[in-house]
C-alpha cells in the first residue's frame, strides 16, 4: 500500500561519490558550478567531498579549499565524508557543519578502504563522531556495505544492526544505510529499513545510499520510502562508483528519484527538469553519456500542460 507522507530529502552526492572514481580532474571552478547548478534546481543538501588522503583519491585533494570557496545560500546544507580523525580535523579548520562518518560491515571492504577490521573501524570512528557532537556539527554515520558486498556477497543484518544501535547510543540524528556495490533487492531493503527503524528509535532518522549496478535503485527507493525512510542520497546523472568495490557502477540519478518522487506526490523541492543542464555539462566534460534516464527523454506530456499552468497563474 502506498501510504506515503511527508517531503523527501535528497542529497546529492554527484562532487563526491560521483567523482571519486573519475580519472578526470575537475577544477575548483567546474565544481563550483555544478554547486550553483544544484542550489538553483533545488537542492537542500549537497555533499561536497570527502576528507580523505588525495594518494588514495586524487579528485578531493581539493575538498578542504571547496568548502572554503562556496558561498553559501540559506536552506542548502553542505556535507562532506570523514573516514578518520585526520578528516575530522581538516573539516574542523574549515568549519563545516554537516559530516557524514561512515564504517563498513564487510571485512574485505573495510580493510581495503581503511586498511582496518570493521571492529577496528569501528574503534576509530566512536572518538570522531563524539568529538564531532561535541562542536556542534550535525553527524550522519553510515554503514557502508550493509545490504551486501561485492567481496563477500550477503552480510549479515544482526551486524548491520548492532553497528545501527552503538551509532544510536553515541547521539547521531541520522544513520545511513548503503547499498555500496548496488547488490540489493526492494524485499531486502523494506525488511532491514523497517528493522532498523524499531531499533534505533523515532528520534534516529534514516537514510538510504543506493546504486543502481543491477537496475533496482529506484525500486530500493520506492522499497525505503514503504518502510518510512525519507532521506536518499542521489547524483546527478546517476554518476559514481566505489573505487575499492570491482564494477559498482553509479548512484540512482538526482533527477530521477526527484522525477519519481514528484510523479507519486512527494515534495523534494527539486526542479527535476533544471538538472538536464547540468547533466549535459558533466556529460561534455567526461566525454561520455551518463546513465541517468530523465535527462535523456521528454517529460511525460502532463508536465508541459502542468509547467504551462503555473506560469500562467
Amino acid at each position: 500500500m502506498y501510504d506515503f507522507e511527508g517531503d523527501v530529502l535528497i542529497e546529492d552526492e554527484f562532487l563526491r561519490d560521483g567523482l571519486q572514481n573519475e580519472k578526470r580532474l575537475f577544477s575548483l571552478d567546474e565544481k563550483l558550478g555544478f554547486v550553483a547548478a544544484l542550489e538553483s534546481a533545488g537542492v537542500r543538501r549537497i555533499q561536497l567531498g570527502s576528507f580523505v588522503h588525495p594518494k588514495w583519491v586524487p579528485q578531493m585533494a581539493d575538498t578542504d579549499e571547496l568548502f572554503s570557496r562556496i558561498d553559501p545560500k540559506a536552506g542548502v546544507v553542505y556535507s562532506a565524508l570523514v573516514l578518520n580523525k585526520a578528516g575530522l580535523e581538516r573539516a574542523l579548520a574549515v568549519g563545516v557543519r554537516h559530516l557524514s562518518i561512515s564504517v563498513s560491515a564487510s571485512e574485505t571492504h573495510s580493510r581495503k578502504n581503511t586498511n582496518r577490521s570493521v571492529d577496528e573501524a569501528r574503534a576509530a570512528i566512536v572518538p570522531a563522531i563524539e568529538k564531532a557532537l561535541g562542536e556542534g556539527i550535525a553527524v550522519r554515520a553510515g554503514i557502508q556495505s550493509a545490504l551486501g558486498c561485492g567481496f563477500e556477497g550477503r552480510i549479515d543484518p544482526d551486524r548491520v544492526a548492532e553497528i545501527a544501535r552503538e551509532f544510536a547510543q553515541l547521539g547521531v540524528g541520522e544513520i545511513n544505510i548503503a547499498d555500496t556495490a548496488g547488490l540489493a533487492n526492494p524485499r531486502q531493503v523494506y525488511a532491514l529499513c523497517s528493522r532498523l527503524r524499531a531499533e534505533v528509535g523515532e528520534g534516529v532518522r534514516l537514510s538510504l545510499h543506493l546504486h543502481d549496478t543491477r537496475g533496482l535503485g529506484l525500486a530500493n527507493m520506492v522499497a525505503g520510502l514503504q518502510a518510512g525512510v525519507r532521506i536518499f542520497d542521489a547524483a546527478l546523472g546517476g554518476l559514481g562508483g566505489c573505487p575499492f568495490v570491482p564494477k559498482a557502477t553509479g548512484n540512482i540519478a538526482t533527477e530521477d528519484a526527484a522525477f519519481a518522487c514528484a510523479q507519486m506526490g512527494l515534495e523534494t523541492g527539486i526542479d527535476w527538469q533544471a538538472l538536464t543542464a547540468p547533466v549535459a555539462e558533466a556529460e561534455r566534460l567526461l566525454g561520455r553519456t551518463l546513465p541517468a534516464r530523465i535527462s535523456h527523454v521528454p517529460p511525460p506530456p502532463w508536465e508541459h500542460d502542468r509547467r504551462e499552468t503555473e506560469e500562467t497563474v
